[in-house]
């Protein structure tokens, strides 16, 4: 791993045989992070704890998944004293989902220092919500509720001296870079400011640049991308058989099954019709109240519910660890949102197998998008082909006067009509 600095060296990584005590994590918060089986860092805990322990502003460039939760909770949990006035602690997340899950990581170890945490997030009723924000340390919110608040003079933020953004790079996909600049505006100046993203240029260069001072620049430069740590395969089916084709990759051998459909009236249809032939399925989605979403994951989380039917809502913040296979009922729009819904297996060091039903109007779409996410092989393993533009490159060979061949075999034709040019049937097949 590298790590690349953008102010004046800090102290080094702990030694593997230092562990969370090596980085300058207390012994109260080793032993509660010991209490939940977690011995030694993650890397990017290790390259980011001892600067925000330090209280220095911290930009680290880390996707979900790689343990960049505890990196920001345990440096709040230690700088922090209880007060319960207002919170002084904030972190700002993109989704409902992402919010709990950060909740409930700061609970394990902000009670050793009795700490409140509270979240705010829409979908649920916000006087309850205000009444546990009015009086937390530690609040985790989704910009727009958290702007509701405050608007309602229920909430003040002015006593903030930790902030922090998680998937700051999400957040402004979906349109929340007015909202968090508004939120961090309203902050004190001399907070220490902590922003963790899958990305550090663009916009999100830009709000880091405005809102942190001179910051400390992490970066784990050897990461190997999400998708790398899965199988990956794809089906070709007619769509009307789509539905018997999930059956089938559902009664194989499989853990946690996260099924992606493209609408909501989808999700449910499906989840009904798997219902119907003996499947523990629910579904998740935009049009659910946050409490029946809350229950859907649960009971996918427990293993009540083994299949798990979802729009892309779920590929924002869903972090589990035992899920085993990711199916793309209805295939991805682009590269990125494939990687997103992939990303949802293969976790933690453990395996996963990433599964894209392809019906013949996707076809030519869908290999656009393996080739650029270099998955050639698998796509052409599953029977279809790729255009031609889209077919790795090949050197070409050399003929006896040590020039290149379009085939290497000395000749320059590329179809069976000799003319050098792809003939109108194999034209149209390719593209």
């Amino acid at each position: 791993m590298q790590q690349t600095m953008t102010r004046q060296p800090q102290a080094a990584p702990a030694l593997p045989n230092e562990g969370f005590a090596g980085l300058g994590v207390s012994g109260p918060v080793v032993q509660a992070l010991k209490m939940r089986g977690i011995a030694a860092p993650f890397p990017i805990q290790s390259l980011v704890l001892s600067d925000a322990l330090a209280g220095h502003d911290v930009l680290a460039r880390s996707r979900t998944g790689s343990g960049k939760t505890l990196a920001f909770a345990i440096p709040i949990v230690e700088r922090l004293r209880t007060d319960g006035r207002s919170p002084t602690a904030l972190i700002l997340v993109p989704t409902r989902e992402l919010a709990s899950q950060v909740t409930e990581e700061f609970r394990a170890i902000a009670d050793i220092r009795h700490l409140h945490i509270a979240s705010v997030y829409g979908g649920v009723g916000i006087t309850p919500q205000a009444k546990r924000a009015r009086h937390a340390d530690i609040l985790i919110a989704t910009p727009g509720r958290l702007l509701d608040l405050v608007a309602r003079k229920l909430l003040r933020l002015d006593r903030v001296r930790i902030a922090v953004l998680d998937e700051a790079d999400r957040m402004l996909d979906m349109g929340f870079l007015p909202d968090v600049t508004r939120i961090l505006q309203m902050l004190r100046p001399e907070r220490q400011t902590m922003l963790f993203s899958a990305t550090l240029d663009g916009e999100v260069g830009r709000l880091a640049a405005r809102f942190t001072k001179d910051p400390v620049s992490h970066a784990l430069a050897e990461e190997r991308p999400v998708i790398d740590e899965a199988l990956h395969r794809f089906i070709s089916v007619e769509h009307p058989k789509k539905t018997a084709a999930l059956v089938r990759e559902l009664a194989a051998e499989r853990g946690l099954t996260l099924v992606f459909v493209r609408t909501q009236r989808g999700a449910e249809r499906l989840a009904r019709n798997l219902k119907t032939q003996g499947f523990h399925v629910g579904a998740l989605h935009g049009g659910m109240s946050q409490p029946q979403r809350e229950r859907a994951l649960g009971r996918f989380a427990s293993g009540a519910n083994d299949v798990l039917i979802a729009t892309d809502v779920a590929a924002r913040g869903l972090d589990l660890e035992d899920i085993t296979h990711v199916i793309n009922f209805d295939a991805p729009a682009d590269e990125k949102d494939y990687v997103h819904r992939v990303g949802r297996t293969a976790r933690a060091g453990r395996g996963g197998e990433g599964i894209t039903f392809v019906t013949p109007e996707q076809e030519v779409d869908v290999s656009r998008m393996a080739a650029r996410l270099k998955l050639h092989a698998e796509f052409v393993k599953s029977g279809m082909r790729l255009e031609r533009s889209q077919q790795p490159k090949r050197p070409r060979a050399a003929d006896g006067n040590g020039n290149r061949n379009r085939n290497g075999n000395g000749d320059r034709k590329w179809s069976a009509n000799g003319r050098g040019r792809r003939s109108r049937n194999q034209s149209r097949r390719s593209s």
